[in-house]
């Protein structure tokens, strides 16, 4: 159990661990998810793949001078080759190829110009799928603008800023605090937020819509004076540490000049409420039981949708995470 938590520091969901544009096909890398080594590979028919980090024979980090030949990973220290499967299909000094030679494949998927991999404490398959961004390249829409952070922090203390109205004023000096409601979806946690915006002509009702796909994968859309939009990835990388990475998208305006200033002030202003954000989830304990009063917005909810991702724990117990009175 990670410190300061009262559950699993990776929970079970499809998570993020790169984007599609930063693996070229035959590209390999070393990466770290949910406290273990893991290599990442593009095949040279351009399928992404995960594995666990070292090879079954000797140990050797795959991710660590591997190279991707004909469609097959080859380890670096000995040249045992494996397939897109997994399979070892080459031992190059070997008559005959050990029967159980494989490397342990996670489920992966790419979707949103974004490499997802399943991760389930149970070993259980994929139980729902990462749905299509229908603004994502499309016409109408400006290219993504990415931002990436790594906190000292669990996935469900930043969820829980989502829903947590007061925090805006006090936290990011806003105006006014939004009003949320929220619902259960299945997997799916989803949010709607009312708010004024400020504009020249003064300030207007805006409506943030947000749907979270488990931890790992949210959209927020922004609907009011300017249509903006948030696809939020989020993955653990240990006990201690997580993984966010923001992309922003700006309907586009009249004329290109236009688009891009408002896509740098919205930028600018996530990143600053981002920024604020950190110190406080770095330092904060989590309250299983906290004082919650009735403007502090739909969290009890959100803790109660919480818990269907952790079945690491061999009980979750009824009340973890969620207060009595709620």
């Amino acid at each position: 159990m990670p410190r300061r938590l009262p559950f699993p520091a990776s929970p079970d969901g499809w998570f993020c661990v790169a984007d599609s544009d930063e693996l070229a096909p035959g590209e390999v890398k070393a990466v770290r998810y949910f406290g273990r080594e893991l290599v990442l590979w593009r095949t040279e028919r351009g399928e992404a793949r995960l594995a666990d980090a070292h090879c079954p024979h000797l140990g050797a980090h795959l991710g660590m001078g591997g190279k991707v030949l004909d469609d097959t990973l080859r380890c670096p220290f000995h040249g045992w080759r494996f397939d897109p499967a997994g399979r070892c299909v080459e031992v190059p000094y070997a008559r005959r190829i050990p029967p159980h030679a494989a490397l342990t494949l996670w489920p992966v998927v790419e979707r949103n110009g974004c490499v997802f991999v399943w991760h389930h404490a149970k070993g259980d398959a994929p139980s729902w799928e990462i749905p299509v961004v229908p603004e994502w390249g499309a016409e109408g829409w400006s290219a993504p603008v990415r931002r990436s952070f790594r906190v000292r922090a669990h996935c469900q203390e930043m969820a829980e800023n989502v829903v947590d109205d007061a925090h805006f004023r006090y936290v990011h000096g806003t105006h006014t605090m939004p009003r949320s409601t929220a619902q259960i979806d299945g997997h799916i946690f989803r949010v709607t937020s009312i708010s004024m915006v400020g504009t020249p002509r003064g300030e207007t009702e805006g409506r943030i819509e947000i749907a979270s796909y488990g931890f790992g994968f949210g959209v927020t859309r922004f609907v009011g004076v300017i249509e903006t939009l948030v696809v939020i990835t989020g993955a653990p990388i240990d006990e201690d540490f997580s993984e966010t990475t923001l992309r922003f998208m700006v309907r586009k305006l009249a004329n290109d000049d236009a688009t891009k200033g408002v896509g740098r002030a919205f930028v600018a202003e996530i990143d600053r409420q981002f920024g604020q954000d950190i110190p406080i989830w770095e330092n904060k304990i989590h309250l299983p039981h906290p004082l919650l009063c009735d403007g502090d917005g739909p969290i009890a909810l959100l803790r109660r949708w919480a818990r269907q991702f952790y079945s690491g724990l061999s009980e979750v117990p009824e009340t973890m995470g969620v207060p009595l009175e709620a």
